[in-house]
């Protein structure tokens, strides 16, 4: 203790500290050498019993984290967690078991952890300041991996874009447009807004409105029509697990033309290629039926008085 009282004692208001190291060497002069030989010693064996201690607090701790690691893998393994989800949430885990670890160890040997703390907590407060965009990509990524409103291969619109979605990151999504582009969106936003998606379901319905002129035949114009329909495969009807069966009916009456509504199930698979070949075909059939397609027209009455 006499080693301590020294290095610990203030100077006098009186003393300048220079005068106050002279007094502590006068005293370290007068103090027996064996005293303070056996008061290093002392102290030096109480810290190396707390370095010990720390040690083995952190193997203890390093094998407790492993453990708990391990069990969540587990868990996921046996939920059938998605890999990203399951792999990120263990090293959020582990990085904070970790660092929790570190702050007890330092304790331990005797080091006062309150300001790590508040440094720690000021640079995870400023870090996330700094990341704020960030990190709602990284949110929104986990609800996307998570939830699943789309996934890889799957047809959607989205933000104003559509497209094949060729990755699914964890802070972006990437789509394949028709003409190859590449786009990336971010997972925040993606996640927060609308998405369509048409590859979810396995059936999709076309719809096609079809204008004739004035004076054709309504029955035969829907007749030739539903024709169009039957006469495709790709067609479903409920026989073949679709929710209605071919329809066709007087759609309005417009200025210029009758308008004729066509709707039919296809196959997801099929949607684009049904809906171009009907198309062409509607062009095709009704002329050769005798039903001709409108143009805008407009009848002038002259009256002479």
């Amino acid at each position: 203790m006499i080693l301590t009282n020294l290095l610990q004692a203030q100077p006098a208001d009186s003393l300048n500290v220079q005068q106050h190291l002279e007094a502590v060497a006068e005293k370290l002069s007068t103090t027996p050498v064996t005293t303070l030989v056996s008061e290093i010693i002392d102290k030096a064996v109480n810290f190396g019993f707390k370095l010990l201690a720390a040690l083995a607090i952190y193997l203890i701790g390093a094998w407790i984290i492993r453990k708990i690691k391990n069990l969540v893998a587990r868990i996921f393994e046996r939920k059938k967690t998605d890999a990203a989800i399951a792999s990120f949430t263990q090293s959020i885990i582990g990085i904070a078991l970790t660092i929790l670890l570190i702050i007890i160890t330092i304790g331990a040997v005797g080091i006062d952890t309150t300001s790590i703390a508040a440094l720690l907590a000021g640079g995870g407060m400023a870090i996330g300041m700094a990341l704020n965009g960030t990190v709602q990509n990284f949110a929104g990524g986990i609800m996307i991996i998570a939830f699943k409103p789309f996934k890889a291969g799957d047809y959607i619109q989205a933000q104003g874009y559509e497209g094949t979605v060729s990755e699914v990151n964890i802070v972006n999504t990437k789509l394949t447009t028709v003409d190859n582009k590449s786009v990336i969106i971010p997972n925040g936003a993606l996640f927060n807004g609308t998405v369509n998606n048409f590859s979810d379901n396995t059936l999709r319905r076309l719809e096609w409105i079809v204008s004739v002129e004035y004076g054709s035949s309504a029955e035969e114009t829907r007749e030739v029509l539903m024709s169009l329909l039957k006469g495709d495969i790709r067609v479903l009807n409920t026989a073949k697990g679709a929710p209605a069966d071919p329809f066709v009916a007087l759609h309005s009456l417009s200025d210029s033309s009758v308008k004729f509504v066509m709707r039919g199930w296809v196959h997801t698979a099929d949607y684009w290629d049904v809906n171009f070949d009907i198309n062409e075909k509607i062009y095709k059939e009704l002329p050769k039926k005798g039903i001709r397609f409108p143009f805008p027209q407009m009848d002038v009455h002259v009256h002479q008085d």
